[in-house]
């Protein structure tokens, strides 16, 4: 089955769906967070359930995009559900947020970590020009051929998969290793409602960030109600499997105190694994891996904006489409922001800024599982949500509960974290009068 809005291109299947998924999640934040954690958590259990509760959290919203996807089963994520279920403003606010933060931020931040990881085994390589260049090579490759874009990530992420369980494996033969109790130790329970573990959360939601990937391209995927919710549990669920183990190797390879504050804690933990020569061929491994994680958010974020064009028609240059029906103007859009973020922004900014609004939007977003259940309940539902009600309760009570700390720990981030919204806000209006005026004028 073709989409018609696909302009007769041969639609995603489940598998590009599910790589998508995996390559969006799999990448920074597992690589780089957890020496941000440990600077405030010191307990190897509380770091795991960490971990363990991030993928709860996320597979929660996976089950409620499931059910909100394949009933609204049109491109454009967030921006397409918020306007669908709410008002356009606040659909307008997501796709900003998606436009910016959302998918060039993130694109962003796997290059500059791409660039931190590669400065490993080949030093003094000017790191911003790197990054850089990382993000233009996956533009380029992605605006032109949507066939070989989706090929090449396919054969990305599968190899980023058999890598990953590889070092993991590989992790278990070091001599020796630093003792990670996984028994809860007295006042765990205490970390783990208070600012800390909240904070932490945060982080963490960052580094399952892209469990909704696929939503994205659900206008390009085939058969959508039935390939769209399988693809968004299985990567997920494959995901969160693989961070756990992940992260119980980085803690079992490396002492706390060398990862703290530390980016590069994949490095860390491939030279204590395989020593300083094989620590640099596992930097150079991860940069690979974080360059199938560019690619994805390179791939899906122009599709938000495309939507977006078609929308709005002050916008309508976003939409246009090259003879292969690539939005290639918006292609030129994200990168432009990327290249913004890589030249003007530090990492934690960048992770920052970007943790905080995306747990925002996606909030709101499983938030109309319910709304929709409640104004539109005779809407053709393909697949409901798994455990509803509970399951997007559960994801809106911790990422709420997660964001209140936040606010009261990381005001000032928070305090950007407004503004960029309320940026969104004024262009919104200025999107409106702009279309005013064009209707008057024809």
């Amino acid at each position: 089955m073709t989409n018609a809005s696909n302009g007769g291109i041969r639609p995603l299947g489940l598998t590009t769906a599910t790589a998508f998924v995996i390559a969006a999640m799999v990448g920074t934040g597992v690589f780089t967070t957890l020496g941000f954690q440990v600077v405030d958590i010191r307990s190897p259990f509380v770091i795991m359930m960490l971990w363990l509760v991030g993928g709860v959290v996320a597979l929660c919203g996976a089950l409620s995009y499931g059910e909100l996807g394949a009933a609204l089963p049109r491109s454009g994520g967030e921006y397409h559900i918020l306007r669908r279920v709410y008002t356009p403003a606040l659909g307008f606010l997501a796709g900003w947020v998606s436009a910016t933060v959302g998918f060039a931020g993130p694109a962003a931040l796997a290059a500059m970590a791409l660039a931190a990881y590669t400065d490993a085994f080949i030093p003094d390589l000017p790191a911003n020009h790197l990054a850089a260049g990382a993000v233009l090579t996956f533009t380029l490759i992605h605006a032109s051929s949507l066939r070989v874009g989706a090929l090449f990530q396919n054969v990305l992420t599968g190899l980023k998969v058999c890598l990953i369980l590889g070092f993991i494996v590989a992790a278990f033969t070091v001599d020796h290793a630093q003792e990670v109790s996984l028994v809860p130790q007295v006042g765990a329970l205490g970390v783990m409602t208070g600012p800390a573990f909240a904070v932490s959360l945060i982080f963490v939601s960052y580094a399952y960030t892209g469990w909704n990937a696929a939503i994205y391209v659900i206008g390009e995927i085939d058969q959508p109600s039935r390939t769209l919710p399988r693809a968004l549990l299985l990567g997920t669920g494959v995901v969160t499997v693989l961070y756990v183990l992940l992260n119980y190797v980085f803690l079992r390879t490396v002492a706390m105190d060398q990862l703290v504050g530390q980016i590069e804690v994949g490095f860390l933990s491939g030279v204590q694994i395989f020593g300083e020569a094989g620590g640099q061929i596992t930097a150079a491994i991860i940069a690979g891996l974080l360059a199938s994680t560019v690619s994805a958010y390179v791939f899906l974020g122009p599709r938000i904006l495309m939507v977006m064009g078609e929308d709005i028609p002050a916008l309508a240059w976003l939409s246009v489409k090259s003879r292969r029906g690539l939005p290639v103007n918006a292609f030129v859009f994200q990168t432009v922001i990327a290249l913004t973020f890589i030249y003007t922004s530090t990492f934690p900014q960048v992770l920052l800024y970007a943790s905080i609004l995306l747990t925002t939007i996606s909030t709101l977003a499983v938030a109309g599982v319910y709304v929709l259940r409640s104004t539109e309940p005779n809407l053709t539902r393909p697949y409901r949500t798994w455990g509803y009600p509970v399951t997007p309760a559960l994801y809106l009570a911790v990422n709420v509960w997660a964001l209140t700390f936040v606010l009261m720990n990381e005001t000032f981030a928070s305090l950007v974290g407004l503004g960029i919204l309320g940026v969104g806000l004024v262009l919104y209006a200025v999107v409106l009068r702009l279309t005013s005026s064009r209707v008057v004028l024809d």
